[in-house]
């Protein structure tokens, strides 16, 4: 029988305290933080190790929020790729036209209406990604099995049991699905989701400009869906474009030029001339959400846990406040001689985590189906708020300190703490 009050008990030696199914951003982060506690964890990934660590892996960037900077900073990552960073100092949002520019309900949040800095950093993967591997790599205490998959788990009394694709079997007393938003360790365990189709798709590029962006993020909220315009170094953004689903695959289609042609009447002529850097992408736009991230020996992390739209740039941040909650919880919980993987140990990290996930998943998706539509007593109604929320400065400061994800119970590393 397993044990449920999560008391200290004796067990036989295991292959490591925790496996991680998933070695991209959230389950390197994750590997990582519980390597810091002093954890023994195995990462099993699908990818071979040269694929997850090239530098042209994915085109995306990502907004990550001071919390999340903070965190990496307390995992030793940050000083690798701050140099390459953007500081976001003032968010602009606003509704909007193709070619018209933002038509009302401006809201201007300054990072200077609060202490701690910078509301987040702009990041690339292609910078990011590299870091998380290397860190991994010459982290004590983590195993990575690159180009590996996990095909059954199963649970017995004191821990769980994974079989690799090469028949291999491995044991520890927690495994973390961080495998994404499909998670085949949430569907073996019987999780089931919850899924809702935007019909919309995101393209994202960067863009070079004439004019210095002043580390400004831009959201416009076009009928069709939102168009984020996010500051990278130098004289250079990135654009994530929602799009309508047919719309978006004959974007996607197009050639640079009719690409380019298609996106300036959106992008507007504020930042003056653009042309396209690097390579395109599209991805689909979803929302699904595990209806538990925890099981009998197992939690689910990042998009495994919830996959989220990106209108305010928060997917990653929010796998990565699942990351400082999840470590923490185990790491406490190896501290009192508890058995970590405990139904009671993982309930602590539910508990802790239910509010907040549960909150920002109904937001992104609200705000999305709130502004992506040009019904003009919504647009009145909407510029209405958030003109309401540019005129009271205590209002527009909790916003800040939500964009930089410093309130709620914040766990350590989210704090800047070493675990």
């Amino acid at each position: 029988m397993d044990n449920p009050a999560g008391r200290a008990i004796v067990r036989p030696m295991f292959d490591a305290d925790v496996i991680i199914a998933g070695g991209a951003l959230t389950g390197a982060s994750l590997a990582l933080a519980l390597a810091q506690g002093g954890a023994r964890v195995v990462v099993v990934d699908r990818l071979p190790a040269d694929a997850q660590a090239s530098p042209d892996f994915d085109g995306r960037s990502y907004a990550l929020a001071l919390a999340s900077q903070r965190l990496l900073e307390a995992l030793g990552v940050w000083g690798a790729v701050a140099e390459k960073a953007q500081p976001i100092l003032h968010v602009k949002t606003g509704d909007g036209r193709p070619g018209e520019g933002v038509l009302g309900g401006l809201l201007h949040l300054d990072h200077g209406e609060i202490d701690e800095g910078p509301m987040g950093f702009m990041l690339e993967d292609r910078h990011l990604r590299p870091a998380l591997m290397a860190a991994l790599a010459d982290a004590p205490g983590v195993t990575v099995l690159a180009g590996e998959e996990i095909v059954a788990q199963a649970v017995a009394p004191g821990h769980v049991a994974v079989t690799l694709g090469s028949g291999r079997v491995l044991k520890a007393a927690l495994l973390a699905g961080a495998d994404g938003r499909g998670s085949p360790t949430a569907r073996r365990a019987g999780i089931a989701r919850r899924d809702s189709d935007y019909g919309q798709t995101a393209l994202t590029c960067a863009v070079a400009h004439e004019r210095p962006h002043g580390g400004v993020a831009h959201q416009f909220f076009m009928p069709s869906g939102p168009l984020a315009i996010l500051p990278l170094p130098g004289d250079r953004s990135s654009i994530v474009w929602s799009e309508r689903r047919n719309q978006a695959k004959e974007l996607a289609k197009a050639s640079d030029e009719a690409f380019l042609a298609a996106l300036r009447p959106v992008f507007g002529d504020f930042l003056g001339e653009i042309r396209l850097e690097g390579v395109r992408f599209a991805y689909p736009l979803t929302l699904t959400v595990a209806e538990r991230i925890v099981a009998e020996r197992l939690a689910l992390v990042g998009d495994a846990a919830q996959g989220i739209h990106p209108i305010a740039g928060q997917g990653l941040n929010q796998g990565l406040r699942d990351v400082a909650t999840l470590a923490q919880v185990v790491t406490e919980a190896r501290r009192r001689g508890e058995d970590c993987g405990s139904a009671l140990v993982l309930e602590r990290h539910r508990a802790w985590r239910s509010f907040d996930r549960t909150a920002l998943t109904l937001a992104t998706d609200g705000f999305n189906r709130l502004f992506s539509n040009d019904n003009p007593l919504l647009r009145a109604a909407r510029d209405l708020g958030v003109s309401a929320v540019a005129a009271l400065p205590d209002l527009r400061r909790r916003f800040i300190r939500e964009a930089a994800g410093l309130t709620g119970d914040l766990p350590r590393l989210l704090q800047g703490k070493a675990l």
